[in-house]
């Protein structure tokens, strides 16, 4: 006949074991550290390059549009200089936002949320 044994209670070798694993949990407080993001000028100095050329686009184009350069040569390209001047002003002014509250520190915004192209 087979002795029966408690499946609750443990041999003292194997408890000791389990008891080691337990109490050391591997992690340190510094690897959930995030290390600090250097500022991306170069992304930065595109993004203001975008925001200013787009914005001088826009004006314009909005100038052509509402009929104060009127010249005939110009009045037929006023929609191409709204388009650009979009394309180009909104990414701009998006990374300057970003970059503007991740200089100040505002939670939730960093410069990782910047792309760098290096």
């Amino acid at each position: 006949m087979k002795k029966i044994t408690n499946p609750l209670k443990t041999k003292s070798r194997r408890f000791a074991q389990l008891q080691d694993l337990q109490d050391d949990r591997g992690f340190t407080t510094s690897q959930f550290e995030l290390p600090e993001t250097p500022i991306p000028w170069k992304a930065i100095g595109l993004a203001t390059i975008l925001f200013l050329v787009g914005g001088a686009l826009l004006a314009v184009g909005i100038l052509i549009k509402i009929g104060t350069i009127t010249s005939d040569i110009w009045l037929a390209r006023g929609t191409p200089f709204l388009v650009l001047g979009s394309i180009m002003f909104i990414p701009g002014a998006y990374h300057l936002y970003i970059a503007y509250y991740a200089y100040y520190k505002y939670p939730g915004y960093d410069f990782s949320l910047i792309p760098d192209w290096e």
